[in-house]
């Protein structure tokens, strides 16, 4: 047999009560069996205050919780809401170069008349207007300027050149003391450009896509 393992931790025997002959020099305390109304009510407002601050404790939890709930769930709609704002930018903007494309093929002339028509006080004096425009555009580019020309009431003359680097409705008018061109493709560019740039700077920042409701008065 083996023999009894005496190097196990004993556990510490605890008195309740101590006596040094018939003193009584320790007890250990003992529950109050009896108390005054005075006891009996600060207990409870101390048991009622611990639990109110309980419940506040849980109530500013639940709050918090529905604080950060409702900040993340505005987000994402802030999101979807920048998202659908830019897609619906860019789709009008696609769209718009479409009808531009086909109304410039219809008329490729009605950019230069009218830029005749801009700047009749800049040539009003100048003897010759001297265009450039593309090379299957120059039969159809005399008439209409020759036409707009008169219309301005531009009295000088007015050349018409083929420019092999120009295509569709681009022109390029020089009347020696300044110039003027048009590039429709130039331009779809310039202002596709400003579209991102009013975007990025817009940001998640925008105006709310449906204005608030407001709120109804009352009569008196």
């Amino acid at each position: 047999m083996q023999p009894p393992d005496n190097t196990a931790a004993a556990r510490k025997f605890t008195f309740d009560t101590v006596f040094d002959g018939d003193r009584v020099i320790a007890a250990a305390p003992r529950p109050k069996r009896s108390y005054t109304a005075e006891e009996v009510e600060a207990i409870r407002a101390d048991r009622f205050a611990e639990g109110e601050r309980s419940a506040v404790a849980r109530a500013q939890e639940a709050q918090a919780a529905a604080i950060r709930a409702l900040a993340s769930a505005l987000s994402t709609l802030t999101a979807i809401a920048h998202d659908h704002r830019t897609g619906a930018a860019r789709l009008a903007l696609a769209a718009a170069g479409k009808i531009a494309d086909a109304a410039l093929t219809a008329f490729p002339q009605a950019p230069l008349t009218a830029a005749i028509d801009a700047l009749a006080r800049e040539i009003d004096a100048v003897p010759r207007l001297v265009a450039r425009i593309a090379d299957n555009q120059v039969e159809a580019a005399q008439a209409a300027l020759t036409q707009a020309a008169a219309d301005a009431g531009y009295p000088g003359q007015i050349v018409v050149r083929a420019d092999s680097g120009l295509r569709g409705a681009a022109f390029v008018l020089d009347w020696g003391d300044g110039s003027a061109a048009f590039d429709p493709a130039q331009a779809a560019g310039r202002v596709a450009q400003a579209l991102e740039t009013a975007l990025a700077a817009e940001g998640l920042h925008a105006e709310p896509l449906l204005p608030a409701s407001p709120h109804p008065s009352s009569e008196a």
